[in-house]
């Protein structure tokens, strides 16, 4: 062993910059985002980056980088990026069906 032998193996605590939230406000931000993003005045009830920063800065007066804010999301609260189905409202998978089976077949014979 070199200099410092095993000792200077061992693990060491990870250093860099300190988060800007601590658990305290990391669960004041969870308990507003559970509430829905309607109920922070957005229009639809959809949760974007720039949304979540939003309600960081108005619930701890931290502003976080959008960076910082994917971090806080996946990281500290274990959220995962969902993304909305892109789906009329109206559809109607029974009419849908009717046509692939019937419709489809005709148009495609060019009759």
């Amino acid at each position: 062993m070199g200099a410092g032998g095993a000792s200077a193996l061992r693990r060491r605590a990870a250093t860099g910059r300190p988060p800007k939230l601590d658990d305290t406000q990391v669960e004041m931000v969870r308990a507003a985002l559970e509430q829905g993003a309607q109920a922070h005045g957005f229009e639809a009830d959809l949760w974007t980056l720039e949304r979540v920063g939003t309600v960081v800065t108005r619930a701890t007066g931290v502003v976080l980088s959008r960076a910082s804010v994917w971090r806080l999301l996946t990281g500290r609260l274990g959220w995962s990026l969902q993304r909305p189905e892109r789906r009329a409202v109206e559809r109607d998978g029974a009419e849908i069906a009717r046509w692939i089976a019937h419709e489809w077949p005709r148009i495609k014979k060019g009759l």
